[in-house]
């Protein structure tokens, strides 16, 4: 028995255990823009690779020189992106599972955007996935209510004074609303996007989270999630990318007739 535990079970057990980092590693570098700074490694990899194996003893010497100090540069300019991957990290968002919305939330939220996008009223709604969003919803103010189209619709009325902000949808519930975003820090962003978009982008850079935006301007509906957004989305659009994104069981639509009015 011991035998077989140290020749088969804990190898794979090794193997198993590193592909597991490696794919959740993956997955954090992919959401935030750090996935540049892995492409930029591997490109001098490879160049050192090559001139190792061809003997180009000039630029292996020179590449040698100048590897720690490019290593340092990276580390400098890729600095937000590391300190995102950190954050998540700390945040749990390895292993953390948190309670998915049900269909009829989202349908209400849903239904809340198209009410708000025919008045052409902006609104930010923001799903918490696996990233909590404690430290988000501490810069507003505090609900813990049901999701109702009613209670969005009020909040983000005009003038109003929680409408400037977003709203975080937790755990099924409305925690909080009136909350502040972190500004997108991308450079290529279109400039026509107010700070509404900017905000749910920033978030997204941030969070696994999933932000619903109504432009105030044109009545666009947009989602923002894994560093990107999408912008002029159909209302099915948005409901089909709602439940892929919060896993919503298959059958859900059984809980469509428990969204709220």
């Amino acid at each position: 028995m011991g035998r077989i535990l140290s020749d088969y079970l804990r190898p794979a057990l090794d193997i198993l255990l590193l592909a597991f980092l490696l794919y959740k590693t993956y997955e954090l570098l992919v959401r935030t823009q750090a996935i540049q700074l892995v492409k930029g490694a591997l490109i001098l990899a490879g160049f050192y690779a090559i001139a190792f194996f061809l003997q180009l003893s000039t630029v292996t010497w020179v590449l040698n020189i100048l590897a720690p100090g490019l290593v340092i540069a990276l580390a400098i300019v890729f600095q937000p992106e590391l300190r995102k991957i950190f954050v998540r990290i700390g945040q749990g968002s390895f292993l953390r599972t948190g309670a998915r919305p049900r269909i009829g939330q989202i349908e209400a939220a849903l239904n809340a955007a198209e009410a708000l996008s025919a008045k052409r009223r902006g609104a930010l709604i923001v799903f918490a996935r696996n990233v909590g969003l404690k430290n988000v919803a501490d810069t507003g103010t505090r609900l813990d209510a049901l999701v109702s189209s009613s209670l969005l619709v009020s909040i983000f009325a005009f003038d109003t004074p929680l409408h400037d902000g977003a709203v975080v949808i937790q755990d099924g519930r409305v925690t909080a609303a009136g909350c502040l975003l972190p500004l997108s820090e991308q450079q290529d962003i279109r400039k026509s996007f107010g700070t509404r978009h900017r905000a749910a982008l920033g978030l997204s850079e941030e969070a696994d989270a999933v932000v619903l935006v109504v432009s105030e301007e044109t009545g666009a509906l947009s989602l923002a999630y894994d560093s990107k957004l999408y912008y002029g989305l159909s209302p099915e659009q948005v409901r089909r990318r709602l439940g892929e994104l919060l896993e919503l069981p298959p059958g859900g639509e059984a809980d469509a007739a428990e969204a709220f009015e």
